[in-house]
């Protein structure tokens, strides 16, 4: 979870609600530990895969040399351990949300809709499963406080998924049409991707599962971030000693935040050049990014590089911080600060994975 002492929420000029430091702020610091509150397969319903390749619940690899524990009721979903199966039997799998997937599987009203529709309809069902939780209440006042407003194809999506799933839910009244477009328009700017494990020799990482980080989608874009995001879905067990889920997300500083200073992190890797993050930036999330780096290589010229302070600052900022692993370009970001409060000379990629020491302390 966030350090209340760390960051608070304030006004960004230009960029609306943003986090700030509290307090100054160490390279390498780990200034946020969050759970998702909502995280679903990204995988369309239709056609159905022959197997899958990661656990439904934690969303794990699934390893190839040993058996895998399948849902006693559907069999279309495929666990890692034991442990894992309980756990989403209780939360991410529940009884009624395994037969509303099953009815889906096998709608063929659903089997015509564009794949995107069918990734749409996971998220309507682990919607409608949040709303049978305790929290219920407060957890969807959360996800509607997002970012985020329903337009016009939104709003038939809403009403075909509300027509198709509702029923299956017994027609849950919390979960109206306008609930669904309202949350559906915060899915769309506001989700996080869980990737595929990285491969040196390709094919390009693909999309395992999207999550809602509520606090961390609080954080600005900046092409020249501050902080960057890690998360550990191939790398740790699904409960660690310490009580986090390997579906965490963790943000964590990648140079000093004075305080007052804006925490920002890259929306994409930070490698990409300036028409490429333009257009994503405008497709994806709908702005246009004011931030130095953007103003400077608008009107890039290579022959002035070295004279231009500025431009010079910002090529070296990218040649220490982009991993230069082959079909990487993840950013890298300092280990967090010994048990000294010494500052670590080790990077860490977020991307690969890949570790490296720097000349000299961060």
């Amino acid at each position: 979870m966030a350090d209340s002492s760390l960051l608070r929420v304030e006004h960004i000029a230009g960029k609306g609600r943003g986090l700030v430091a509290s307090q100054p702020l160490k390279s390498g610091q780990v200034i946020l530990t969050e759970s998702p509150l909502i995280l679903y397969s990204s995988s369309p319903l239709f056609p159905p895969p022959p197997s899958s390749s990661y656990c439904d619940h934690c969303f794990r690899t699934l390893p190839t040399t040993t058996s895998t524990v399948s849902c006693p009721s559907c069999l279309n979903h495929h666990f890692c351990s034991n442990k894992c199966l309980s756990s989403a039997l209780n939360s991410s799998h529940s009884s009624i949300l395994c037969q509303a997937l099953s009815s889906l599987s096998n709608s063929p009203l659903l089997q015509q809709q564009p794949l995107q529709r069918q990734v749409q309809a996971r998220f309507v069902v682990a919607l409608h499963n949040l709303a049978l939780t305790d929290a219920a209440s407060s957890q969807i006042d959360t996800l509607l406080s997002l970012h985020g407003t329903p337009d016009d194809s939104i709003l038939q999506d809403a009403n075909f998924l509300h027509d198709l799933i509702s029923p299956l839910f017994n027609n849950i009244k919390l979960i109206s049409v306008d609930v669904i477009a309202e949350a559906l328009a915060k899915d769309r700017i506001n989700s996080f991707c869980l990737m595929e494990p990285y491969n040196p020799n390709g094919p390009q990482r693909s999309i395992k599962a999207y999550g809602i980080y509520p606090k961390a989608t609080m954080f600005n874009h900046d092409c020249i971030p501050n902080a960057c995001r890690f998360d550990y879905v191939d790398t740790t067990d699904n409960d660690d000693d310490d009580g986090h889920n390997n579906t965490d997300m963790i943000i964590r500083l990648i140079k000093d935040v004075d305080e007052g200073e804006e925490v920002c992190i890259s929306y994409f890797r930070i490698g990409r050049d300036y028409a490429t993050r333009k257009k994503i930036l405008m497709d994806d999330y709908g702005f246009v990014c004011g931030c130095e780096r953007c103003k400077i290589e608008a009107t890039w010229n290579e022959d002035k590089i070295d004279d231009d302070g500025d431009v010079a600052e910002h090529v070296r900022f990218l040649r220490k911080y982009v991993c230069d692993v082959k079909n990487c370009g993840g950013t890298m970001a300092p280990l967090p600060p010994k048990h000294d409060d010494s500052p670590s000379n080790v990077l860490e990629c977020n991307f690969c994975g890949n570790f490296k020491i720097t000349d000299h302390l961060i």
